[in-house]
């Protein structure tokens, strides 16, 4: 399951992007957290810890809480970051404010394991869903979803429907939606029509669950 790490975090006035640059160049850096019926608060955490968060994260699906300077903790889950587009550097950072008992959608690594007998009969693996988007409570949050292809043969696909998820963990889209599917070496045709296919299947679904819009910082 995701682990839940601590983050310092200081209140800050709703500035304007000037402000904000010039605290960014101070070393901080902008975030807000809003949800749970509260009013939305300006926080502002330091950008080299905030790097160091997601550099030890297995994904961005990360629960924390936010120890706010002079206020109560509060657990949070990371909603969005905004990047830099030319550097890559996380310039602003949304939070969800959560408890135990909300429940949060989140995108998941999807890591195949095991070898497909298919493979070795001369298929290759197509992966279509490299994420796969569930819900949970905070407590059951997995950092990735382990998919076994060992018993695919060629020509072969495994769906939403045919994972098995950890307690507590259900997927918001249709259960029909293709995973992976063992092809034809050189199938490009097959390829294409089965992504097509997984592709229209999850557009046609909604989200169980949905989260507070992102407000504007």
């Amino acid at each position: 399951m995701a682990k839940k790490t601590s983050l310092k975090a200081a209140i800050r006035a709703h500035t304007g992007s000037g402000r904000l640059n010039q605290m960014r160049r101070e070393g901080w850096m902008p975030t807000v957290i809003y949800g749970r019926g509260t009013p939305n608060q300006n926080l502002q955490v330091n950008a080299k810890s905030f790097a160091e968060l997601l550099a030890k994260s297995s994904s961005d699906n990360i629960i924390v809480n936010l120890e706010i300077e002079g206020e109560a903790t509060r657990m949070a889950f990371l909603q969005a970051i905004q990047h830099n587009p030319l550097t890559g550097v996380a310039v602003h950072a949304d939070f969800l404010a959560i408890d135990e008992n909300t429940e949060i959608t989140a995108h998941i690594p999807a890591h195949l394991n095991g070898e497909a007998p298919g493979v070795k009969a001369g298929g290759v693996v197509e992966q279509y869903v490299h994420a796969i988007e569930i819900i949970c409570l905070p407590d059951d949050l997995p950092d990735t979803l382990e998919i076994d292809i060992s018993r695919l043969e060629l020509g072969d696909s495994l769906h939403l429907g045919d994972i098995i998820y950890p307690k507590g963990v259900r997927p918001t889209h249709a259960a029909n939606v293709v995973i992976v599917h063992i092809g034809h070496a050189g199938s490009g045709a097959e390829t294409e029509e089965a992504a097509a296919t997984a592709a229209a299947a999850a557009a046609t679904t909604t989200p169980a669950a949905a989260t507070t819009p992102s407000p504007k910082a």
